[in-house]
């Protein structure tokens, strides 16, 4: 292959020499402008007005009939500013979607929103006040999160994130509303749901109470108490000491130890370990009942001295009732509290007695059900809001937190505080409030996680709700793996789902109650559906607007009250796949429903906290409904934290903003720091860590351009070269960029990019900076433009532009727009994300692994010609490269190596001579050349001024302007 069109033989000035030269040339900028370009590339993305409805759409149309991979968005809230954990979490979504596309997948994202539940009725009270009526919460909780929306979805889209933004979903839509109700039927039917009083976490500042899912633990300041409760019969505690009588004199007393001094005042029974030994310590202050291994610890607690007179089995103290601490002080607190036998009870601290409040602990609820203590009878002072009932005494209005003082002093003018101090201990809180919480009992609906029965079963599941979770996560893959043991844990360790809540802005609970026995309406199951049907047409406010008799008519109206319940919101977003994937967007485009069969999702995808969040609740949901998980595989990732690891906080001043990035650095920065950082950790950013990524981009946007630039003129339809034709370095680059490429997919397929940036880098700058792009920069320049040697390069090189496009389009989803518009500009589609994976030429099917290590063996052998040069370069004695000469001497089989190569052996080492010798081992002789140095090649040859005619040119740039253009092989 030669060029037509030499140049006429005709001396130019030395300056014009540049002028025959291949000079590179791209429109592809060197600086990416980010900042004020995005946004234009955003606006056309998101032109649905276009024929062709957009991006989104064109992804769509180019995918029809391919297999699907659906990535299911968990619903970030409609509430506030996003942070940067908010950009995390979508633009790693927005790089597997694709990458996955790239792939050949239907890659479908519907990104959506969680809009029902306390943070926006905050939101609401904070700016209207807390004395709104129900209709007045749910239509401005409705406005308010809309507006959020679109303020949200503005910023989503400025990171560079596609999906259909025209049609996400939202929790609050009415479709959305009415499939939930759809879902808790069928939860029902399948005997998961009953109602119950019980113990569950409560928050005071929601007022309302709380799922596992919304519990956090944090340091909190308790004050400490042993409290004796008196013997009520001190004949019954002797003799269950095996002794006649107590000492004379003395009365007796067990001694408790808690740290909820508030739960005192309700204290209706006390537990034994029936394994435990208990001791009968006589002291000053009286006899007490102790656990034998804790005597010691509580006598130096409690200031006393004293001697075991007895010992006994916890199972002997069983039946035994002692008097309330406050009986003499008050006639409400005139009650016996019997010892209950329970194995939860230890001596491993405290005093191996245990109090119970059966309101206000589950093991203590359990207890005393469990021994006969009607529901009826529990004791429950504490109001929603945290205050003892009015009437309740000595303590009555007090909220618990400010009675704790007021308690112990009570107990201490009755004789029976032993002791108390201030302790520091890890405590459940509220995850919205960051407050303590407690637990509490109230009359709520529940999922049951193991066997019972619910309510209205129509086909009972065949397993457990906890089995039937824990047989789904052996079926799930795992993205990092440990997050399977982490979700296991939870699963098995978890109480019963409390579904209720007790607020105004979410999905109803549409149950009505008879006034007297509190039973359900016998026509609940076609309520349901006929609540929904409500629902889909007029959304949650139509429900509430709904009368009794309108839907129970006049006859039964009087006899039943309409819940004002609604279901938590993590029943809400743990739905979606039913009341989404298979509802409101089940037909989302012409090529059909998501999956029909198995999960509905193959990837799910949030923080870490999760496990215990929306990934638990879908778990649950999902099994509940159809005995399996909705999703293939979970992935987790860490948070943004700044420099130091520190979660970043506006006390500490160390926020990043992702729209102070975006519009300071480009979301493409933002994009390269999410990709390029290991996610199963904690992902650190701050501006100098972000001024690293800004250097790792210039590195990557710089070998792109060398790449465009040096194939402007390059036509792969007449011009590219049969790899079998290619020169033996070309094809290698092939071979190496086909390896590269096959190690990246496998990274894609593992949902891993830190590995692929990291990789890229050092693709850029190794393989290609360093090594293929330096060797060949002589040939692409001066050999005539035509020419065989250069079009074997630029083929080279157009193969491997491709490829890096599509790898870094995931992540550099700008840039490769950018690119591909310049280098494919006769592309008919317009978008890189309609195209596939890069095929390479014969390379990609079969690695040619000689060709590997050979050319692996020249590249760290050149390294030490290099090495060498740089030696004598640093001692002045050449200047460039160019300017020495090398004699390597080998050993046999690299001597025979380097020989391979031939005459371009000089191009391989840069240098304008090299040769080769036998020897034991590798050496590098370099000397500076004699020869003169050529005015365009810059190559110092003896064969300079050959022509008279054109005296600063050597031989080769003669015949490559003017003659038949030197002949390359190797190099």
């Amino acid at each position: 292959m030669t060029d037509s069109t030499a140049p006429t033989s005709k001396t130019p000035a030395p300056s014009a020499y540049r002028d025959t030269l291949n000079m590179p040339d791209t429109p592809f900028a060197m600086r990416g402008d980010l900042p004020k370009r995005e946004p234009a590339w955003i606006k056309d993305w998101n032109d649905t007005s276009r024929a062709d409805g957009g991006l989104y759409k064109r992804l769509r149309d180019a995918r029809h009939g391919a297999p699907l991979f659906v990535l299911h968005d968990g619903p970030p809230y409609a509430n506030g500013k996003l942070h940067i954990g908010h950009a995390l979490n979508k633009v790693l979504k927005d790089m597997i979607v694709k990458s996955k596309q790239l792939g050949g997948f239907d890659a479908q994202y519907i990104p959506g929103w969680d809009c029902h539940g306390l943070p926006i009725e905050n939101a609401i009270e904070k700016l209207f006040g807390r004395n709104l009526s129900r209709d007045e919460m749910q239509a401005k909780s409705r406005a308010y999160a809309t507006e959020q929306i679109g303020q949200q979805r503005e910023d989503f889209k400025r990171l560079g994130v596609l999906g259909d933004w025209e049609r996400p979903y939202r929790t609050m839509d009415p479709a959305n509303e009415a499939g939930e109700i759809r879902a808790f039927k069928r939860v029902i039917e399948r005997g998961f749901v009953y109602r119950g009083l019980k113990p569950v976490y409560w928050c005071f500042d929601c007022a309302s109470s709380l799922a596992e899912f919304e519990i956090e633990y944090a340091d909190k300041k308790s004050d400490t108490l042993d409290v004796a409760f008196e013997t009520n019969d001190a004949g019954a505690l002797a003799a269950a000491f095996g002794l006649p009588s107590l000492p004379a004199g003395k009365t007796g007393f067990a001694v408790i130890w808690t740290t909820t001094a508030w739960t005192i005042p309700a204290n209706q029974a006390l537990n034994a370990n029936p394994e435990l030994s208990y001791a009968l310590v006589d002291t000053p202050k009286g006899c007490l009942v102790l656990a034998e291994d804790l005597v010691e610890s509580c006598l130096q607690r409690f200031g006393l001295e004293g001697t075991v007179i007895a010992t006994a089995p916890g199972k002997q103290l069983g039946g035994l009732e002692f008097r309330h601490p406050l009986y003499d002080v008050d006639a409400g607190y005139r009650r016996l509290s019997p010892v209950y036998l329970a194995d939860y009870v230890s001596a491993t601290d405290g005093t191996g007695l245990v109090h119970s409040s059966p309101a206000y602990g589950l093991d203590d609820f359990n207890s005393c059900v469990a021994h006969g203590l009607p529901l009826k009878d529990i004791l429950n002072p504490v109001t929603g809001n945290g205050t003892y009932a009015a009437d309740f005494p000595l303590f009555g209005g007090l909220h618990i937190w400010k009675a704790v003082p007021v308690i112990l002093e009570a107990l201490q003018n009755a004789g029976r505080l032993m002791a108390t101090k201030t302790i520091t201990h890890s405590y459940p809180h509220c995850w919205r409030h960051k407050t303590p919480v407690i637990y509490r009992a109230a009359a709520q609906w529940f999922v049951r996680m193991d066997e019972g029965e619910g309510v209205f079963t129509k086909d009972k599941a065949g397993k457990t709700l906890r089995q039937l979770a824990l047989d789904a996560i052996d079926h799930t893959q795992f993205y990092p793996e440990n997050g399977k043991a982490r979700l296991r844990d939870m699963i098995a360790n978890r109480p019963d789902w409390c579904i209720s809540r007790q607020r105004s802005w979410g999905v109803p609970i549409p149950f009505f109650l008879h006034v007297d026995s509190g039973e359900l309406h016998p026509r609940t199951m076609d309520i349901l559906d006929q609540a929904a049907n409500i629902v889909e047409k007029g959304g949650i406010e139509a429900w509430s607007r709904v009368t009794t008799e309108e839907i129970l008519g006049a006859e039964d109206a009087p006899l039943y009250t309409k819940s004002t319940d609604i279901l938590e919101v993590w029943f809400d977003s743990g739905s979606t796949f039913q009341h989404v994937l298979r509802g409101s967007h089940a037909h989302a485009y012409a090529n059909g429903d998501f999956h029909s069969e198995g999960p509905e999702a193959d990837l799910y995808l949030e923080g870490h906290d999760q496990h215990r969040g929306w990934f638990h609740s879908s778990l649950l949901l999902g099994c509940a409904l159809y005995d399996r998980a909705p999703y293939r595989g979970l992935l987790t990732h860490g948070f943004a934290t700044d420099g130091q690891g520190r979660k970043m906080s506006k006390s500490l001043g160390n926020t990043v903003e992702p729209q102070s990035v975006t519009s300071k650095l480009g979301a493409e920065i933002v994009r390269l720091w999410v990709a390029s950082t290991d996610y199963s950790g904690d992902l650190n950013i701050d501006d100098k860590i972000l001024a690293r990524v800004v250097d790792a981009y210039r590195r990557i946007r710089n070998t792109l351009r060398f790449l465009m630039a040096n194939t402007s003129d390059f036509d792969p339809a007449t011009q590219a070269v049969p790899f079998e034709q290619m020169l033996e370095v070309d094809r290698y680059a092939l071979a190496r960029a086909a390896e590269l490429q096959a190690d990246i997919l496998k990274h894609f397929t593992a949902y891993e990019f830190h590995p692929v940036v990291a990789k890229l880098q050092v693709y850029c700058s190794e393989d290609l900076g360093a090594f293929y792009l330096d060797v060949l920069k002589d040939r692409l320049y001066t050999t005539a433009a035509g020419s065989l040697a250069r079009r074997s390069a630029q083929t080279a090189l157009w193969h491997i532009t491709n490829a890096m496009l599509r790898w870094m389009a995931p992540f550099l989803s700008f840039t490769a727009e950018e690119a591909w518009a310049i280098f494919a500009a006769k592309n008919t589609t317009g978008t890189l994300f309609t195209e596939h994976y890069w095929t390479f030429p014969e390379v990609s099917a079969v690695p040619d692994e000689a060709l590997l290590a050979k050319w692996t063996r020249v590249r760290a052998i050149r390294d030490v010609v290099n090495k060498e040069i740089e030696a004598v370069r640093t001692a002045g004695q050449v200047g460039a490269s160019l300017q020495a000469t090398v004699l390597i001497t080998a050993g046999l089989d690299d001597a025979a190596l380097l020989r391979s190569l031939g005459e371009d052996l000089k191009f391989v080492t840069i240098t304008s001579a090299a040769a080769v010798a036998d020897g034991a081992e590798l050496a590098v002789a370099v000397t500076p050349s004699s020869a003169t140095k050529c005015e365009r090649c810059w190559h110092y040859r003896d064969d300079v001024g050959i022509n008279p005619e054109h005296p600063g040119l050597c031989g080769r740039c003669e015949s490559n302007l003017y003659g038949a253009g030197e002949t390359r092989l190797i190099a």
